[in-house]
């Protein structure tokens, strides 16, 4: 099998030959560990990667995203970063009251797609190619209005709320729709919904106002023939069952802030655990053997003849060997950890 047959047979559980693999680094890692990254892509190729954009009219940024000082990204929202390699916070937001909502200006130029470049190169690798769409409507209404003034807008419900989150969500649909056409085999979308322990916002407000967003989002895949893959950090295990039920294929989360045990019992051979391992504690201060001893767990736990992808990030605090122990751990054969 190829990488894009193993990940679609992972997607829907048909027993694939191994279990799928994913490397994320970020700048922090490529700076500090420039000659372990590149043993570990050698070691351990990716069997899922993004495409390039090949926008004809690239979005105007200024500034380096990963970068310390300022960065303005596509939407004109401002980033301070004080470290070099991972993202900065918003600081100063667009949206101080609801008269300057109506200025914000949409990032056409995302929509400036070369899909013939696109699709050669999906022509050109036999890997599970993903669109760099980038939808994420709770976190781009954080960046416009900032956290604290959004969460009480989300108690408030003023009207510059639902005319700005409309704004929003009739954009990414194009996005969305525009990538659906070319032959990438998934789309992106993400929002970081949980806490440590708890999500950002109850359940019901989140069902209300934001589910119908995701439903649209995945309607659009299923319309292009795509799988739609989702990244939420924290703990989200209350609306998982909801992000199944819209038609979500894989989740991106972080496993280690909820039960694994008990996402085994309740979501197993429905969903496609993409990633990820203990970014927080484990990969930063446990040995390779509690690395691998993760591993496992998590395969026990979530694998059913599919059903998970051997994902993980490579970013602040994280020791090199400790990355490679995941992968090493996720390419044992998968007769000695059955699901």
């Amino acid at each position: 099998m190829n990488s894009r047959e193993i990940v679609r047979r992972a997607l829907t559980f048909r027993a694939p030959d191994r279990v799928p693999r994913q490397l994320w680094v970020l700048p922090w890692a490529e700076d500090r560990y420039s000659r372990e990254v590149e043993r570990l892509r050698e070691r351990f190729p990716d069997d899922i990667v993004t495409a390039p954009c090949f926008f004809l009219h690239p979005p105007p940024t200024r500034g380096e995203e990963y970068g310390p000082g300022t960065y303005v990204d596509e939407w004109g929202c401002v980033f301070e970063n004080i470290e070099r390699g991972i993202i900065g916070e918003v600081k100063r937001p667009l949206v101080g009251d609801w008269g300057e909502a109506d200025r914000i200006r949409t990032p056409v130029e995302r929509l400036s797609v070369d899909v013939g470049r696109v699709n050669a190169f999906v022509a050109g690798t036999d890997r599970f190619v993903l669109a760099p769409t980038r939808i994420r409507p709770f976190e781009q209404l954080q960046y416009l209005r900032g956290p604290e003034n959004l969460f009480l807008d989300l108690a408030e419900r003023p009207e510059g709320l639902f005319r700005l989150l409309e704004r929003l969500h009739d954009f990414y649909k194009r996005e969305l729709a525009l990538w659906a056409a070319t032959d990438v085999d998934g789309l992106q979308i993400m929002d970081d919904w949980g806490g440590q322990h708890a999500l950002l916002v109850s359940p019901v407000l989140w069902r209300e106002l934001f589910k119908p967003l995701y439903r649209d989002y995945a309607a659009v895949a299923r319309g292009g023939g795509k799988f739609l893959f989702m990244h939420s950090d924290g703990f989200i295990a209350d609306i998982i069952d909801d992000l199944i039920e819209v038609g979500v294929d894989a989740l991106n989360s972080q496993l280690f802030c909820m039960d694994i045990e008990d996402l085994g019992r309740r979501f197993a051979g429905r969903l496609t655990f993409w990633g990820e391992m203990d970014r927080q504690r484990l990969l930063p201060s446990g040995s390779a053997d509690d690395v691998r001893r993760a591993v496992r767990r998590v395969r026990h736990a979530l694998w059913r003849e599919g059903g998970a992808v051997a994902q993980c990030e490579f970013g602040p605090g994280a020791r090199p060997e400790n990355v490679a122990a995941v992968f090493e751990a996720w390419d044992e054969p998968i007769s000695r950890n059955p699901g």
